[in-house]
């Protein structure tokens, strides 16, 4: 790995020399700008809708020349040259503009809720998180899991194999046996299973923590990742990485792969966690920050709603129980979190990533689509009750009690509320949370 070069959410980049002191602007060597706008035109995606240009938009500004904003993908790219570009959310945390330590020890913790991270707990005082890159704390990620294998012992599994012996073992292979054996009359070429550690699985692991091996710049995750070989000695590196893939084997008894086996294809076939997937220009390891504060609140919610109700709140992610119009069933309604508790009303949850602002004539920077959105929420879940969760930052402290009331002489009205999640206090906020929904009759 090489030089690395830090910047937040929303910031954009510049290569002419004379901003590189600019508030505006993060100024980096005209080489990087050219592999990083290359990078960017090299990058496709697997939905059709999807447009790598929202994400990180390449455009022009008079005076300073071409620029790149990144926008709601956070994580970190690596140019073909080995120069690291890290993208960290943007998060009020009354940190310094150039003190990054802060932003991302929360984000990794809002990380562990997504998928692919459940169940993880970091430890960020062993990560050193302000010191290493996200590549490298992903690595160390690996490490852990791996660990955790090889605590609980590497499974064997039936390997089937060709020979020709000296004994009839298995099932004999006619054709390759006449064409091997006309003058050893005393050997058999034979197709069998034997019991070893050298499965696909292990493979992947293997050629996986080789790979991360070259390319970490941690002694600390080298030295752990030497003290894993050990455990792989009778594992081979895989030849065929597709084939291997095609071949493992995810059950009941091979549940600590699990997480194995997605990272070494995200890691061996230099995939991503968004819809986009790059060519030869570089790797990336970016994460949609819609999915990851969505997931963040989720979990949340799911936990302080049952602390507080005695479990009778039942909390839901991604609900799918109605469909937009029924006949036919499309367009299938997925609010990001549903509490169900008896005797109240449906509530409605969804979080959206963006920051709003104090212009109530401009709605805030409410979109009016996420309006739309909500307003079907309500008539197909028959519920008045729907808030929108938005992250908070400076510009909206003090901006509370915003709602939406619509059909308000209707038996159903339809009202959206708007709160905010404090990143630095979350916890409190979700109380408050509930609080609000729960326990303040008047808003109900």
């Amino acid at each position: 790995m090489g030089k690395s070069f830090v910047v937040r959410e929303y910031d954009t980049i510049t290569c002419n020399k004379n901003y590189s002191d600019s508030p505006n602007f993060k100024y980096i060597d005209e080489k990087y700008f050219n592999e990083l706008e290359q990078f960017i035109k090299e990058y496709s995606s697997s939905e059709e809708n999807a447009d790598i240009l929202e994400f990180m938009k390449i455009g022009y500004k008079r005076s300073v020349g071409n620029t790149i904003t990144f926008n709601n993908n956070v994580g970190i790219i690596e140019l073909p040259s080995g120069f690291q570009i890290e993208i960290l959310p943007k998060i009020d945390l009354g940190e310094k503009e150039d003190d990054y330590s802060k932003t991302k020890h929360v984000f990794l913790n809002m990380l562990c809720c997504l998928k692919e991270f459940e169940g993880k707990a970091l430890n960020n005082a062993s990560l050193n998180a302000d010191k290493m890159n996200l590549y490298e704390v992903f690595i160390n990620m690996y490490i852990q899991e791996a660990r955790n294998l090889v605590k609980h012992g590497i499974k064997s599994g039936y390997i089937q194999n060709e020979d020709n012996l000296r004994f009839y073992k298995g099932k004999l292979q006619v054709s390759q046996h006449i064409k091997s054996n006309l003058v050893h009359k005393e050997r058999f070429y034979m197709q069998f299973d034997e019991y070893q550690v050298n499965r696909a699985e292990n493979r992947l692991v293997k050629t996986t923590l080789l790979k991360l091996q070259k390319i970490t710049n941690s002694t600390e995750n080298a030295k752990e990742i030497r003290q894993l070989l050990l455990a792989f000695e009778m594992v081979d590196v895989s030849k065929n990485i597709d084939k291997d893939f095609a071949c493992v084997s995810l059950g009941r008894d091979t549940k600590d792969y699990e997480k194995l086996i997605q990272w070494a294809d995200i890691f061996l076939r230099n995939k991503s966690f968004t819809t986009f997937s790059g060519k030869n220009s570089g790797t990336a390891l970016l994460f949609p920050m819609e999915q990851v504060f969505e997931a963040f609140v989720a979990k949340w919610v799911k936990r302080i709603f049952a602390e507080c109700s005695d479990n009778e709140a039942r909390v839901s992610a991604q609900d799918r129980g109605y469909y937009l119009f029924d006949t036919p069933r499309k367009f299938r309604l997925r609010p990001d979190i549903v509490s169900r508790r008896r005797d109240y009303p449906i509530i409605i949850m969804d979080t959206k990533w963006k920051r709003l602002n104090t212009n109530a004539s401009a709605n805030y920077g409410i979109s009016q689509a996420d309006m739309y959105q909500m307003y079907a929420y309500s008539k197909k879940y028959h519920t008045s009750e729907i808030w929108l969760l938005y992250p908070f930052h400076e510009e909206v402290r003090g901006l509370d009690n915003i709602s939406f009331i619509a059909e308000r002489g209707e038996e159903l009205k339809v009202n959206v509320h708007v709160n905010f999640i404090d990143l630095n206090n979350y916890k409190n906020c979700i109380y408050q949370l509930y609080s609000n929904i729960y326990e303040n009759k008047a808003m109900l």
